[in-house]
């Protein structure tokens, strides 16, 4: 009877740690919402990192992947994620704005000319991005600089009063933004992604600002035929995870992860770049008409700007980022960089 006792317990001992092994094991499964198509460049990275996180913790981590807006607006992500349903998005500079206010700088039209400048600048900025990020309770896993966003409308525009003839889309989850626009003296059309093309169409809106590879693959520009030559402004993406699930993760996979991030991120810069080349000349090859403003109107463009964001600086635009933005511009241009 005591040994069959003993043998009881050492079983129910054994259990125990069988259990308790099995739940160190168990895969942490990260679902992630993204508003990028199936097949498209971002998709593709995302899907290539989903499997270098598997490898890189032995099937310990794993992802599902959610394309296309199947888990709503970049809105509906960042309250999913907040609300555990997801476990993270990508997020344009746009959706950032919801999670960080500062972030609304990057989206401030005509302050950034260059690849070169932008990405001077953004270094500088994004330890302060990140850590405020992190404050709001979301751990950012990379930035993707992703090309560049241009003007589309029906006809031409060369000055800030040709635009003012054109009713521009704009994102409907941004009312912030929506104001800048308005300083500027426009009409906007507050719409969901999904609605632009229709709008275009049935001639709500005349207008819209879209990444040229997105003009481009979704048959925009064959109405809005007509693209304002100048970056309006650079577009930005970023992989987020909440920061409960990150802290989940055991610490020794973290280094391995951020770094199958940044891989590619870099490879997704390099392909984008060149996408976007081929798109401008591709949607050239089939109507698309390029108009380059003058140095005088392109001063014009950058005071329209400059007085608007000036009237919002404080209100809706955080003083102390934008201030710190000027500088490194400043700073960048001192040394001799256009």
């Amino acid at each position: 009877m005591k040994r069959l006792i003993l043998s009881v317990t050492a079983l129910y001992f054994i259990m125990i740690l069988v259990l308790c092994v099995a739940g160190l094991q168990a895969a942490i499964e990260i679902k992630i919402g993204s508003v990028a198509p199936e097949r498209s460049p971002w998709h593709n990275a995302l899907l290539k990192l989903a499997r270098d996180w598997e490898s890189a913790t032995g099937g310990q981590v794993k992802v599902r992947v959610y394309p296309g807006g199947i888990a709503g607006s970049e809105l509906d992500m960042i309250r999913k994620v907040r609300l555990g349903v997801l476990q993270g998005a990508v997020l344009t500079n746009m959706g950032m704005m919801q999670v960080e206010r500062s972030v609304l700088v990057l989206n401030l039209p005509f302050l950034f000319s260059s690849d070169e400048e932008f990405n001077y600048v953004f270094q500088r900025l994004r330890p302060i991005f990140e850590t405020r990020i992190e404050e709001s309770g979301f751990k950012v896993i990379h930035w993707t600089q992703s090309g560049w966003v241009y003007f589309y409308s029906k006809g031409p525009v060369l000055n800030p009063d040709d635009l003012k003839k054109y009713k521009i889309s704009i994102t409907k989850d941004d009312p912030d933004l929506e104001q800048v626009w308005k300083k500027m003296g426009y009409q906007v059309v507050p719409q969901d992604q999904k609605d632009v093309l229709i709008g275009l169409e049935s001639g709500m809106v005349s207008a819209v600002y879209l990444p040229a590879v997105m003009a481009a693959s979704g048959q925009y520009f064959a109405i809005a035929s007509h693209m304002l030559a100048p970056k309006l402004s650079p577009l930005v993406g970023s992989l987020v995870l909440s920061r409960k699930t990150w802290e989940q993760i055991p610490e020794n996979f973290r280094p391995a992860l951020l770094e199958a991030a940044d891989r590619q991120a870099r490879a997704l810069v390099g392909e984008i770049t060149s996408l976007e080349e081929e798109a401008i000349k591709a949607m050239k090859e089939h109507g698309l008409v390029i108009n380059s403003p003058s140095d005088r109107e392109m001063t014009q463009w950058r005071e329209a700007s400059s007085r608007a964001i000036q009237s919002l600086v404080g209100r809706i635009i955080p003083a102390d980022i934008y201030e710190k933005t000027l500088g490194f511009i400043s700073e960048y241009r001192a040394k001799g960089n256009r």
